[in-house]
């Protein structure tokens, strides 16, 4: 079987106006896209400099794995995301597989998502899903006229935290909160209301496209974090795309495996960790993500300082 080695990537940096500056001290930084398919491997790997999207279209299942070649082929199906925010965000919706085709065009996915909280300054708040009760006309004229923040749900949050997004789910992050983003390899956006910040470039509202994919009986309810071991790993969320689990280790070394059913996608958010096998071993620093390609098969996690490791997966 080919080999492929493990794939540090190279984050792409993104700013809009509610941006802060954890993500990159001293630089306003909104987000950065730490596996996305146009991320570029690090140096210091025989693909260097070259895109996930090349390497997956050239390897397809050997580095993506069954399950992700059977419902993208080739396309690195899943994108991730560090978000700081400290304003809100745009109050904002997302296309299901079916709605992204026949409102964008074939070959377009959906945008299934779901934040874990990295951190939350006191009285962080964020948006998701709607009050109960709220009428299906009473949604649209919201949504029309400017007024749909009072029918949606505000809920506090606190770090550990995880929050499922399914389509057609209205929300928002607010200030204060830093953010793990896992989601559907699309960015369709629908921006419903934006704070009546000007509509300059890039930051105009789709009103009748929110129409078309909103859902007025959404609803969200976030889920704490499990308790954790020396060692151990939890499942924060699982949907037909992706699983995330919560790696946790201080002392103990962590044996994983992919199987060839998918490659891992990992995220350190906590100190450092060393990743790898006998022939090749890296050490990751806080925001640090790589690829562990499905070939790869068995690897250990070893903590260089307590650490915390998010890992995604296709799910069965």
């Amino acid at each position: 079987m080919t080999t492929i080695p493990l794939l540090q990537l190279v984050p792409e940096y993104r700013d809009y106006v509610w941006g802060g500056n954890r993500l990159r001290p001293g630089q306003l930084t909104a987000e950065a896209w730490v596996i996305y398919e146009n991320d570029r491997v690090a140096a210091g790997n025989p693909f260097s400099g070259r895109s996930l999207a090349e390497l997956a279209g050239e390897f397809g299942e050997v580095l993506l794995g069954k399950r992700a070649f059977q419902m993208t082929g080739s396309r690195f199906p899943l994108l991730v995301k560090l978000l700081d925010c400290a304003q809100w965000l745009s109050i904002q919706v997302h296309p299901n597989d079916e709605q992204a085709v026949r409102l964008e065009g074939p070959g377009n996915f959906g945008k299934t998502e779901a934040w874990h909280v990295l951190d939350a300054q006191p009285g962080a708040t964020l948006i998701a899903g709607s009050k109960p009760g709220a009428s299906a006309s009473t949604f649209a004229d919201a949504i029309q006229n400017g007024s749909i923040v009072d029918q949606l749900q505000t809920m506090a949050v606190k770090e550990g935290d995880t929050v499922f997004i399914r389509p057609g789910t209205i929300h928002a992050l607010g200030p204060g909160l830093l953010i793990y983003e896992i989601q559907q390899t699309s960015n369709l956006t629908y921006r419903v209301f934006d704070w009546n910040r000007p509509m300059t470039a890039g930051r105009a509202l789709h009103i009748d496209k929110s129409l078309a994919v909103a859902d007025p009986g959404a609803t969200v309810s976030p889920s704490s974090l499990p308790a954790l071991t020396d060692g151990g790993q939890v499942v924060l969320t699982r949907c037909p795309y992706f699983e995330l689990e919560l790696i946790s280790a201080q002392k103990e070394t962590v044996n994983l495996d992919t199987q060839s059913a998918s490659f891992h996608a990992l995220t350190v958010i906590q100190g450092q960790a060393r990743i790898g096998s006998s022939s090749q071993d890296m050490l990751l620093d806080t925001f640090d993500s790589l690829i562990v390609p499905a070939c790869y098969g068995a690897y250990s996690l070893k903590p260089v300082a307590d650490c915390k490791v998010l890992k995604v997966t296709v799910a069965e």
